[in-house]
């Protein structure tokens, strides 16, 4: 019955998304060039993919060669227009995941605008030192023509399986990948077949300059978010868990918590996720109800509870969060970001 009713609605959505594609095709809507590279991270689902575990990882690289800024239309966020996100920055000012990068990478230039356009124009002229912007979710954005555009793909939900808004997660047309000039497919299983390479492979190439990775997340021992306020005693292999999640796909997240420890809960939210006083009270409840648990939750998430005032303390000394970065498990990184390289210089 529901997909009966939500089957017009992706018909029409479809047909939306296909005539903006066509008049920017047809040059009714006008792509933006400009004389400085940039590599555009994206998508064609909803949910998430990894574009900001890649972001890291460019911007890491990149940043030995080049002075690098990070443009993002800054999701989620209550401020409007160009603002530059500062470590001291509110994530409901800035969006979490900027926020994120900016914590981890604080020398880097980290700007958010809807307007993608306006905001490298604005960057170009506050940081003319900027030589290279990596520009996050703007594959699907089009007024802006990037150099590069690197798109993720999930291998747990192949788009050639997959559907339109809002039956499936297509926010875009698998038609439009020819645009990519690379395909990082994140999320694969470590032992991948190789039919299962060729196969992607087979449905992602449109154009033979493409280049396909694949990738799995890498997770790492949980951090304490509160260090100074935590015991000194090591995380356990079995120790008792409570997930917390505000992002698009937790299921990555949920697993790898459900195999290395036991997990005796889990709290997720819509992504992008507002975290309030009673939320705090709820995970407290929680603590209560499950003695020698621990609350995990995502790199995302921890950087909208810094704010340790708001924070019940025994929500502070039983807080983690997971660390992750994207594993490359055929070719490797080096090559991935050496040809990137390459692209950037204009070869």
């Amino acid at each position: 019955m529901l997909k009966s009713l939500l089957g017009p609605a992706a018909f029409f959505y479809r047909m939306g998304v296909t005539l903006r594609h066509r008049l920017f095709d047809w040059g009714i809507l006008k792509s933006e060039r400009f004389d400085i590279p940039i590599i555009c991270i994206g998508n064609i689902t909803v949910g998430g993919t990894g574009k900001t575990p890649m972001a890291e990882m460019i911007i890491d690289y990149m940043s030995q060669k080049h002075n690098v800024a990070l443009l993002s239309r800054g999701y989620g966020r209550r401020s409007k227009g160009y603002l530059e996100v500062l470590p001291s920055s509110h994530y409901r000012d800035a969006g979490d995941e900027p926020l994120q990068i900016k914590l981890k990478f604080p020398r880097t230039v980290v700007a958010v605008c809807e307007k993608r356009a306006d905001g490298i124009r604005r960057l170009r002229s506050e940081h003319p030192e900027v030589d290279l912007i990596v520009m996050d979710d703007g594959f699907q954005h089009r007024y802006v023509e990037p150099r590069i555009n690197v798109v993720m793909i999930d291998a747990t939900r192949p788009v050639q399986h997959d559907r339109m808004l809002p039956v499936g997660t297509l926010r875009d047309l698998p038609s439009e990948l020819h645009r990519a000039h690379y395909f990082v497919v994140s999320k694969c299983p470590e032992k991948m077949a190789p039919i299962d390479r060729r196969i992607m492979r087979k449905v992602l190439i449109q154009v033979a300059y493409q280049r396909v990775y694949f990738t799995r997340f890498e997770s790492f021992i949980p951090q304490p978010l509160y260090a100074d306020e935590v015991s000194g005693e090591p995380f356990a292999p079995q120790q008792r868990v409570i997930a917390l999640s505000g992002i698009g796909n937790p299921g990555h997240f949920l697993s790898t918590l459900r195999e290395r420890y036991d997990m005796v809960a889990a709290v997720t939210y819509d992504d992008h996720h507002v975290y309030r006083v009673r939320d705090m009270l709820a995970l407290a409840s929680l603590l209560k109800k499950h003695p020698g648990a621990v609350i995990v939750t995502t790199e995302k998430d921890a950087v909208k509870m810094t704010n340790r005032e708001k924070i019940p303390p025994e929500v502070r000394r039983n807080l983690y969060y997971l660390p992750i970065n994207i594993s490359f498990i055929e070719d490797s990184a080096t090559d991935f970001l050496q040809r990137l390289e390459e692209d950037v210089r204009g070869n």
